[in-house]
């Protein structure tokens, strides 16, 4: 009888401590997968200079200040939930999964497309793949702390 009082937790719901784990790992896969195509694009470009590699750097503090803010921002979310157990998609609120799409969408669109020179996709998706890696280890970082 005492066993049946117990409430069986949903399907794919984890700890909110959890969530940041989940959000780091979408977060390490996205850049290292993003930061790949952009050093594999430097090495169909017939020659590197050190302002190629400072645009990457550029691009890398830009989305890397915008991707701190933003993981801060759903770390403090996530931990401010109430109850202790959420759905393993919690780990991103609806803004965020459509930000993804798009930003998603629209890469795989800019690639396919052929709009974008080989050196564009270079140094902007190393840039932008480094920094979505970094907000990944931020998200382990504070499932460490949690």
């Amino acid at each position: 009888m005492e066993n049946e009082m117990v409430m069986k937790r949903p399907l794919f719901y984890v700890k909110k401590r959890t969530l940041l784990a989940v959000a780091g790992c979408v977060w390490l896969m996205a850049g290292f997968n993003v930061a790949r195509l952009g050093v594999l694009s430097y090495g169909k470009m017939p020659s590197v200079s050190m302002i190629h590699i400072l645009l990457s750097i550029l691009v890398f503090i830009a989305f890397g200040m915008m991707f701190y803010k933003m993981s801060m921002k759903h770390t403090k979310r996530i931990k401010g939930y109430e109850e202790e157990f959420r759905p393993v998609w919690h780990f991103f609120d609806l803004k965020a999964y459509c930000i993804m799409a798009f930003m998603m969408g629209g890469g795989i669109w800019l690639r396919a497309s052929g709009l974008a020179p080989n050196v564009f996709i270079a140094v902007f998706y190393t840039g932008l793949g480094c920094a979505l890696a970094l907000a990944g280890v931020l998200f382990w970082i504070m499932f460490l702390r949690y």
